[in-house]
């Protein structure tokens, strides 16, 4: 992404190249913007482009509240302190991303963001507050200022219910819940014009169902589940990415997965949303120690436990490694008692609750699967290579995180792209350039996608920890290529139609192996792309950026 989408005039070849297999549509709804997802990038887009006066209906997988956001502990970056800029979080952001961010999208993140999260408290939300009724910042890794707003250790829940409120005060915003999203409609000219769901309910619209409208914007968070450890919830299954891969769009910078370094290990054999303990624990002062308690972040980065995460994830890979030992652990019982209790009740809760008392005894950590820095290509405005789809949040990549996302940039990421979104859409809407669009097509004339089996989900996310994880190389990534393209498709000879969970595997397949492909191709370690067979960066030939499309030949990498 060395230079930013040209949207304006920009078209697809009319048609749809791939789609999953599912029963035609029974129901059909229309609207203006139809938003898929309802984390802070989706919420903010939807309310902002109501506000525009344009018709909205939000589609969310599970409930309005269920999406990563609420899972969020750290805080929202921004430069709101004294003495802080937006040049100095740009030149923060800079450096995690290991020299492959799109600075001038970092440059609208961080020159934007102050005054998008003074829009978000305008909207409810209710940060912590200092003794003299600022916004009580904190820091995390990679950031050399305190400038996280946080609310105590469960901002992205306190987020979450101030837009989650108020979507319900705006009688205008039409909402859909359990619905799985399936593939885009396209007009004859090949623009986006609406989406197919599955709504897992009762009552008019359940089932396989369309909603036709003049622009969609993807905002359906990021994949996790592809592995069987990770921070993300049940509903992560890359669907916003495998909708866009199916609509011939561009996605890039897959390869770069961040591994969060400190989560709470509950044995060998835990899988699935493993508890977080939120960077801003270091923050404030908790040591990275090995059995012996020996502080072995110290001397690998100036900024020892407080280095971006990628630095951090893979030191505590390297000293287990070097010890044999399945996890580190996290020291902060030099806390007092009313630093635990009033910043991080939800860690101290989730601690206790799996026997271990953080006030008296250090915390046993893990990297696992936390956030995808790779998406759906956009430009600056979140517009897609596919006119009228647009992308934000995890499941977009602007090109902000580079190979490895700043801590807390991707709430406000989420706040101000989600605002850029809606400005063009209102724009294109005042202009006359946003028509209304009818669908066309025969869905039983495209390509369809062998859809997979629901039990081989768990197989598609141990090949992937095991083969494309924190640490990477050549043999372990070709053996995960090669078993993720003998994995069986799904037997639908029964008559048995296909399911959530069916569809769930086959998007998670399919982005397994478009990640998987971009890992193998860049032969260097950058970020959080850790290769053992290739450990130094290279500038020459890797400091640019993986576009991955579908084609009808299959998937293309370069």
């Amino acid at each position: 992404m060395d230079a930013q989408i040209q949207m304006e005039g920009r078209r697809q070849d009319a048609g749809q190249p791939h789609r999953l297999a599912a029963p035609p549509p029974g129901w059909t709804a229309r609207t203006d913007v139809v938003v898929v997802g309802s984390g802070v990038a989706g919420l903010t887009a939807a309310l902002r482009v109501r506000a525009a006066g344009l018709r909205v209906l939000l589609v969310t997988k599970a409930l309005l509240d269920d999406g990563s956001t609420r899972w969020a502990q750290g805080g929202v970056a921004a430069a709101l302190g004294e003495g802080d800029t937006p040049e100095q979080h740009l030149q923060d952001t800079l450096v995690a991303g290991a020299g492959v961010c799109v600075e001038d999208a970092v440059r609208v993140l961080v020159t934007e963001g102050p005054g998008a999260v003074r829009r978000l408290i305008a909207t409810g939300a209710v940060f912590d507050t200092d003794a003299s009724g600022g916004i009580d910042l904190t820091r995390e890794g990679g950031h050399h200022r305190r400038r996280i707003a946080h609310a105590a250790d469960a901002t992205g829940a306190e987020i979450s219910r101030a837009l989650v409120a108020a979507v319900h005060r705006d009688p205008d915003v039409e909402l859909i819940e359990h619905a799985l999203v399936l593939d885009l409609l396209t007009d004859a000219r090949g623009r986006a014009a609406g989406v197919t769901l599955h709504v897992m309910g009762e009552g008019l619209r359940d089932g396989v169902g369309a909603v036709h409208a003049r622009a969609v914007v993807l905002a359906t968070g990021g994949m996790g589940q592809l592995y069987s450890s990770t921070t993300n919830p049940a509903v992560s299954t890359g669907d916003g990415v495998a909708l866009a891969l199916r609509a011939g769009a561009e996605v890039t910078d897959l390869e770069f997965v961040q591994f969060h370094p400190t989560v709470l290990w509950l044995g060998p054999d835990a899988e699935g949303q493993q508890p977080l303990v939120s960077e801003a624990v270091r923050g404030e002062g908790a040591k990275l120690v090995d059995a012996d308690g020996v502080r072995f972040m110290v001397g690998r980065h100036e900024l020892a436990e407080l280095a971006p995460r990628d630095i951090v994830a893979k030191g505590i890979m390297r000293r287990m490694r070097e010890t044999g030992a399945e996890h580190m652990y996290l020291d902060g019982t030099g806390f007092d008692r009313e630093l635990w209790e009033r910043h991080f009740p939800t860690i101290l809760a989730s601690c206790r609750s799996h026997g271990i008392d953080p006030m008296t005894e250090p915390i046993p950590v893990a990297p696992a699967a936390h956030y995808a820095s790779g998406g759906v290509r956009t430009d600056l405005h979140g517009r897609t290579s596919v006119d009228g789809l647009y992308a934000c949040g995890e499941a977009a990549c602007t090109g902000v995180h580079g190979a490895n996302r700043l801590a807390s940039n991707s709430l406000l990421e989420g706040l101000v792209y989600a605002e850029r979104i809606a400005e063009d859409l209102a724009e294109r809407h005042r202009s006359g350039r946003l028509p209304h669009r009818e669908p066309v097509g025969d869905p039983a004339a495209a390509r369809t996608v062998p859809l997979l089996a629901p039990e081989t989900r768990a197989e598609v996310q141990r090949l992937m920890t095991r083969g494309v994880g924190v640490l990477r190389e050549a043999g372990g990534m070709a053996e995960a290529a090669d078993r993720l393209a003998e994995l069986p498709p799904a037997d639908l000879a029964k008559g048995e139609p296909p399911q959530t969970e069916t569809w769930e595997a086959t998007n998670l397949h399919l982005v397994a192996t478009a990640l998987t492909a971009a890992a193998r191709l860049r032969e260097e370690t950058r970020g959080c792309h850790w290769r053992e067979d290739f450990p130094d960066r290279d500038d020459r030939r890797w400091r640019r950026h993986l576009v991955t499309r579908l084609t009808p030949d299959g998937l293309s990498t370069a």
